[in-house]
């Protein structure tokens, strides 16, 4: 039985800087400044009781101060990234994760609790980006 989904995506961005260990880096081992286009995608089997997956304009909100703890700051400075390369991998699922709980805590009201899915990607460039779906 094939399953299918409704969703929305909302948009932001994020500045960053960070460093990365291991030879597979190659010159993004030095500190270096990257600018992401973050897209969060929000998925439920049906639409809620006014017809919608969820309140764009909260979705955009929580997005946005979910970046914030992280904008215009360098990542290896940050306590809980210690030893961790931050890739734009890692840094998809952390946002993901950080949506997550907003979702569960009702920040974007009672409706997001039926979502079924969050997926962020990050854009590094026009030609390269990185995802993380995970379930609700």
């Amino acid at each position: 039985m094939e399953v299918t989904l409704f969703s929305i995506t909302v948009r932001d961005h994020v500045m960053v800087a960070h460093s990365f260990r291991g030879e597979v880096f190659g010159p993004a081992q030095r500190l270096h400044g990257a600018t992401f286009v973050v897209d969060a995608k929000f998925t439920r089997l049906d639409l809620d009781s006014d017809n919608i997956v969820v309140d764009i304009g909260l979705a955009t909100r929580e997005l946005g101060a979910v970046l914030a703890e992280l904008n215009y700051r360098n990542l290896d400075d940050v306590p809980e990234f210690a030893g961790v390369n931050t890739s734009t991998e890692f840094l998809a699922k952390h946002i993901a994760d950080r949506l997550a709980d907003r979702v569960h805590d009702g920040a974007l009201g009672p409706g997001a609790l039926g979502l079924s899915g969050i997926e962020v990607t990050l854009h590094e460039s026009h030609v390269a980006w990185a995802s993380y779906e995970r379930s609700l």
